[in-house]
């Protein structure tokens, strides 16, 4: 077996929460990076890394370059600083910088330097202020590979839940939702449940229409476009089921008779992750903890995220959680490890 790659951890956006979680990720992570059963080169900002690190502690991180061998942990600089990044301000030099340490961990992974990509979050605004007009991770992922038709999906504990459409307006989901781009999400989906481990992986569809369309009542798109795809994939030797009501299916998904959803848009999909990975203090009505994992299928590289936002109205206060980005670098490894694995075995 060979000895695992550098997972790429990608900043994010400096003055968001990202330089924080991913210094308390490295804290928490140290006894496996100085082991070696872990490897992480971050890419950012310098100084968003050192101010975070000034904040919640930790040891030095040696700044490396693309050439030569790196240590188990080291930071590489995303690009030029510019002016400086406050947390919690939106400005361009921090989309730019975000977007140009995804293009370097991007770059490393097609090279076969880094075996996947975890990245922190970015902010949509300043990615386009900075003039990167991507509507977030996985269309600037898609491109940056060349690849068309990536697909997300979110995990959190046994909910896997995969999207055929995802930022785009709600009256467009029946355009988008074809045939062939259903079909697409169920092969995706049903290979990361194989690279996950899951041996004979079980998927549901969710239906677009209010009870599946109620026979035509609500809408045929359920009975004439997803019902044959649904078909067609058992035929070919799949377990989908489907398309099973929207305000059923994840409830199901959560009783363990499926091990992934298809959502057909966002809402859809992120609602039932996000409400079970988000912690609510019950005193202060504020979300303490968050889990969960963004994972971009189809891609050449793997990509893995934390399933939240920048979080500006608390970066730099020293109180966002980690949790999420080492659910997500585990996500990664386990992803890593499988598609090494299946390497090592091709003759």
């Amino acid at each position: 077996m060979n000895t695992p790659r550098h997972l790429a951890i990608t900043m994010g956006d400096p003055a968001g929460i990202g330089p924080e979680i991913i210094v308390k990720a490295c804290g928490a992570l140290a006894p496996r990076i100085a082991a070696g059963a872990l490897k992480l080169l971050l890419i950012g900002s310098g100084p968003a890394l050192e101010r975070a690190r000034a904040l919640v502690g930790g040891e030095p991180i040696p700044e490396v370059t693309e050439a030569g061998e790196w240590p188990a942990l080291g930071f590489l600089q995303a690009g030029p600083e510019g002016a400086p990044i406050l947390p919690g301000q939106l400005s361009a030099d921090g989309g730019r910088l975000a977007y140009l340490a995804v293009e370097r961990g991007v770059k490393l992974a097609m090279q076969g330097r880094v075996g996947g990509i975890v990245t922190a979050p970015l902010n949509k605004e300043a990615l386009n202020k900075a003039g990167y007009h991507y509507a977030g991770h996985t269309e600037m992922l898609a491109e940056l590979t060349g690849v068309k038709g990536s697909v997300m999906l979110l995990a959190h504990g046994n909910m896997r839940v995969s999207h055929v459409t995802t930022h785009i307006a709600l009256e467009d989901v029946p355009k988008r939702a074809t045939p062939q781009r259903i079909r697409l999400v169920l092969d995706l989906t049903h290979r990361a449940l194989l690279d996950l481990g899951i041996p004979k992986p079980r998927i549901a569809v969710a239906a677009l229409n209010p009870h599946a369309g109620e026979g035509g009542l609500f809408g045929r798109q359920d009975i004439e476009v997803t019902a044959p795809v649904i078909a067609q994939a058992v035929a070919d030797g799949m377990d989908v089921v489907g398309p099973v009501p929207g305000d059923t299916v994840f409830v199901k998904l959560r009783a363990g008779q499926y091990d992934a959803v298809v959502a057909m848009y966002h809402d859809q999909g992120h609602i039932p992750v996000k409400l079970l990975g988000f912690h609510v203090d019950p005193a202060t009505g504020k979300w303490d903890a968050l889990s969960g994992v963004n994972i971009t299928l189809g891609l050449p590289v793997i990509r893995t995220s934390v399933d939240h936002g920048t979080a500006f109205d608390i970066a730099g206060k020293g109180i966002a959680s980690e949790r999420s980005l080492i659910e997500a670098i585990e996500f990664a490894e386990a992803l890593a490890a499988r598609r090494a694995a299946r390497a090592e075995d091709t003759p």
